[in-house]
C-alpha cells in the first residue's frame, strides 16, 4: 500500500516548488536581452563586423608579443620604452589620476595607437573637429612617405572625426589639408599615431585596400629591432579584471541570490527535522462559551424566562444568607432588611429586586426582555457580594 504525503510535506514541496518558479520567472524577465544589432565597438573578444578578434589573433599567430590589458592604466610599466598600448575606441572616459597616468606613460617613451573622435578625453590638447564628418567608407592615400604608410597606398576608414590645426609635433600622414585622418605626434620622449576611425583594425575593414598592411605598419617598431610589446586596452570597454569589477557583473550577483536562496531553504528543512517536537495542546469541544450557548439555546426553545430568573434569584439569596449569617429559609423581605441595615445598601433597591423575582418564579411566562433585565439586577447586587467577599478575605 503506497504511503501518502503528510499535509507539512507537501507544504514544504509547494514552497519550494513556487520559489523555483519564481526564480525561474526572474530570470527571464531580467536577463539582458539578445541584441541582434552589431555592437560598434572594437573589441578583441568581438566577432561581429565592428570587433577587432581578427586583427587580434593575426597578431598573435603571427607571434607579435600581444596581450589584453585590463588593467588600471597605473600598472603600466613605466621603466620600459618599448611598449605599444592600442586605445581603439575606448568607451569609458578615464578619471583624472587615469587620464595623467597615460600622459605620463607617453611622455616617458611609451607609444600609443589611438582610434576614434574621444582622444580628447584621454588627451585635451588634441585638435579634433567637434562636427561629425560623413559616416560612409572614405578611401585615403599616404601624403609623405613613412614607415607607416609602406605599402599602404590606399587605406579605407570610416572617419569620426577629423584632426583639426597641426602643432610643431604634429604630422599628417593621411587625409586632406582640411580633413587630417592620421596622425602622429611626438609626444615627450613618446609617440601617439591617431587614426580618424578603427576601421583597419576591425573584422570587416581590415581587409579592404591596404588596411593589413597599414595597421601592422601602425603596431610595429620601425625605430629598434626589437618590436614592441603590445598591450591591446580592454580597460576603457568595460573588461575589469579587478575581484570587484568582476563582483558588479550580473551574472555573480544573480548566482549568490540563488546560492542565499538553497541555503536559506537547507536550513529551514533542517531545523523543521532536527528542532524540538511539541505537542499541539488538544482544545475542549466542552468549552464553557460552549456551554453557555448550549444552555442558553435551551433556555429559549422551552420559554423558561422564569427559570433563568430563578437561578440567579437562588444564587444571590444564598451570597446573601451566606454573608449576613441568616439561616437558607429566611424570607426575602427579612433578607432585604437586614442588607439594608448591616450591609448599607438602603437606596440600592434589594427589596424591590427580591421581590419582583419572586413574582417572577411564581409566574408561568415571562417576557424575554423583562426577565433579561431581572436577571441583570440581581447579578449586578450577587457582584457587589463577591467583591465584598474577596476584600474581607485579602484583608484578613
Amino acid at each position: 500500500m503506497p504511503l501518502g504525503i503528510a499535509g507539512s510535506d507537501r507544504k514544504l514541496l509547494a514552497i519550494g516548488g513556487f520559489l523555483l518558479v519564481l526564480i525561474i520567472a526572474a530570470s527571464v524577465a531580467l536577463s539582458p536581452p539578445n541584441d541582434q544589432t552589431p555592437s560598434p565597438i572594437p573589441s578583441t573578444y568581438s566577432t561581429q563586423s565592428a570587433g577587432a578578434e581578427a586583427a587580434y589573433m593575426l597578431l598573435s599567430r603571427l607571434h607579435y608579443p600581444v596581450r589584453r590589458w585590463e588593467d588600471a592604466p597605473s600598472e603600466l610599466p613605466t621603466d620600459d620604452r618599448n611598449i605599444l598600448l592600442i586605445l581603439a575606441e575606448p568607451t569609458q572616459t578615464p578619471t583624472t589620476k587615469e587620464r595623467e597616468t597615460i600622459a605620463d606613460f607617453v611622455h616617458n617613451g611609451g607609444h600609443v595607437l589611438f582610434t576614434g573622435s574621444n582622444i580628447r578625453d584621454f588627451f585635451p590638447r588634441a585638435d579634433i573637429s567637434s562636427t561629425p564628418p560623413d559616416p560612409k567608407w572614405s578611401s585615403f592615400s599616404p601624403n609623405i612617405p613613412s614607415g607607416i604608410a609602406r605599402g599602404a597606398s590606399h587605406i579605407t576608414i570610416q572617419p569620426q572625426a577629423y584632426w583639426g590645426e597641426l602643432n610643431e609635433a604634429q604630422l599628417a600622414l593621411y587625409g586632406d589639408a582640411d580633413s587630417h585622418a592620421v596622425v602622429t605626434w611626438l609626444f615627450g620622449d613618446g609617440e601617439l599615431v591617431w587614426w580618424a576611425g578603427s576601421t583597419p583594425l576591425t573584422n570587416a575593414g581590415i581587409t579592404r585596400d591596404d588596411n593589413l598592411a597599414f595597421f601592422l605598419n601602425s603596431v610595429s617598431n620601425w625605430s629598434a629591432h626589437q618590436r614592441y610589446q603590445i598591450y591591446w586596452d580592454e580597460y576603457f570597454h568595460g573588461q575589469r579584471s579587478s575581484l570587484w569589477s568582476y563582483a558588479r557583473r550580473p551574472s555573480f550577483i544573480w548566482g549568490l541570490v540563488q546560492i542565499g536562496l538553497l541555503a536559506a531553504a537547507v536550513i529551514f528543512t533542517f531545523s523543521r527535522r532536527s528542532g524540538p517536537v511539541y505537542r499541539p495542546p488538544s482544545v475542549s469541544r466542552l468549552s464553557p462559551l460552549e456551554y453557555v450557548d448550549t444552555l442558553g439555546g435551551l433556555y429559549e426553545r422551552a420559554g423558561a424566562v422564569s427559570a433563568a430568573v430563578s437561578v440567579s434569584h437562588l444564587r444571590l439569596r444564598y451570597l446573601l444568607t451566606r454573608q449576613l449569617g441568616l439561616p437558607s429559609d429566611t424570607p426575602d423581605g427579612e433578607l432585604a432588611r437586614a442588607a439594608e441595615e448591616r450591609l448599607g445598601w438602603k437606596n440600592f433597591g434589594v427589596e424591590d429586586v427580591l421581590g419582583r423575582a419572586e413574582s417572577a418564579n411564581r409566574a408561568s411566562k415571562m417576557r424575554p426582555r423583562k426577565g433579561l433585565e431581572l436577571v441583570q439586577d440581581l447579578e449586578r447586587h450577587a457582584e457587589k457580594l463577591e467583591v465584598r467577599s474577596l476584600f474581607r478575605e485579602e484583608k484578613t
